[in-house]
């Protein structure tokens, strides 16, 4: 086999594989399965074994991985929880996590490459938790609602920073650009909101159990259209994505429960059962070792940058912690928030790529996005868990 399929080969393998690890293990502790990807990906990768290679055709997988993570990310938004309190906190929590992380970015990278830093401290990996938060039962209850507030605004949020500041444009240029985008967006979303589904509805419910398929082939087709709206608009891809999935959430809205149950658990199984392991397998694989290698000091980026997360993205988020949050609620609030991955991927890339950055900073930041990815959400579990198994404390009461 070629160096590119024994690559694939490889990845189908440790899709399969990193389930099995995460059940055997989950009988003493439960790690996200995210994480052994990634560690897999790294194992098999040159970084380490170099049994994979990256390649044009197997980055492009992962771009539709990337892109269907952040679909996923926005057909799970409850739109009513990003309005009133928890959305003000979120919002504002957000804009305090721009500041101190570009602040903080000033001071590894003066210049554009601040903004790079700033970008990628201030982001949340709202697609790697929402399978974490699904599995806890999690999503629905107020604790859940608060996270997928969090994480939307800090998803959403850095991609509009992008599209702004590292697209290359003038800034008035790509404000409107950005405006244009949101207009087609809006219609698309109003569409969806206002205009009656039944028609849609019906035929989604005809082709449920036949080769016909539509609802997955129109989740396609609107996820294409709109990623490629954003590439035409020389914005991030992952805005169209983001948004083709709040507008395929609003168009099945009121579709029967059994339907949208039905739809889900197809749309699930396309993202998180093929694109999605790839992303996150390929990152793996693709992580630049060397890079740190070469400049040791880059290393102690890895503990520094994990810990700048939790503190200008983690503290800011528990802004929009639910009314009443106990301390433990607090602390696993903040380390949901500082859990970021993707937009840190994406915003490096670029950052690279526009020689803001070096390769050896941008490696450092996406391991710290990894080790995030790696611990945070795991001990948010825990301490959450332990917060719904253990008796009241007094001091709880009175946080």
């Amino acid at each position: 086999m070629s160096t590119q399929q024994t690559t694939i080969f490889l990845i189908f393998v440790l899709a399969v594989l990193a389930p099995l690890v995460a059940r055997f293990l989950g009988r003493w502790v439960r790690v996200p399965i995210v994480v052994f990807e990634l560690l897999l990906g790294i194992l098999v990768g040159p970084a380490l074994l170099g049994w994979a290679q990256p390649s044009d055709f197997v980055d492009l997988l992962s771009n539709f991985g990337l892109a269907m993570l952040f679909f996923m990310a926005g057909s799970e938004i409850e739109l009513s929880a990003l309005q009133g309190r928890t959305g003000r906190r979120a919002a504002g929590g957000w804009l305090v996590s721009l500041a101190a992380g570009i602040a903080a970015g000033w001071l590894i990278a003066p210049g554009e490459a601040a903004v790079v830093v700033g970008v990628a401290l201030c982001s949340t990996a709202l697609g790697a938790l929402l399978p974490i938060l699904r599995d806890e039962g999690e999503l629905r209850t107020p604790f859940g609602r608060s996270i997928s507030a969090i994480g939307a605004v800090g998803e959403f949020g850095p991609l509009i920073a992008i599209s702004l500041f590292l697209g290359g444009r003038d800034p008035g240029i790509a404000t409107i650009v950005l405006l244009l985008f949101v207009a087609v967006a809006a219609v698309a979303i109003w569409w969806a909101f206002r205009v009656p589904q039944g028609a849609l509805h019906r035929l989604v419910s005809a082709s449920l159990h036949t080769s016909g398929q539509f609802a997955v082939r129109f989740v396609a087709f609107a996820l294409a259209v709109l990623v490629a709206l954003s590439i035409v608009l020389d914005l991030d891809m992952l805005l169209g994505a983001f948004t083709a999935g709040v507008v395929w959430r609003l168009a099945m809205r009121d579709a029967t429960e059994h339907d949208r149950h039905a739809v889900e658990s197809k749309v699930e199984a396309v993202a998180f059962g093929f694109l999605v392991p790839i992303f996150f397998i390929y990152t793996g694989i693709t992580f630049d070792l060397q890079a740190l290698l070469d400049e040791p000091v880059l290393f102690l980026l890895l503990p520094v940058g994990l810990l700048m997360l939790l503190l200008i993205r983690g503290l800011p988020s528990t802004l929009a912690a639910p009314v009443g949050a106990s301390r433990r609620d607090r602390m696993a609030v903040a380390l949901y928030g500082a859990t970021g991955l993707p937009i840190i991927v994406a915003v490096t890339a670029i950052g690279v790529d526009e020689k803001l950055i070096s390769s050896g900073l941008a490696s450092a930041l996406v391991g710290a996005g990894m080790l995030s990815v790696l611990l945070y959400p795991l001990l948010g579990t825990i301490v959450r868990r332990e917060r719904l198994t253990a008796p009241a404390t007094f001091q709880d009461d009175l946080a």
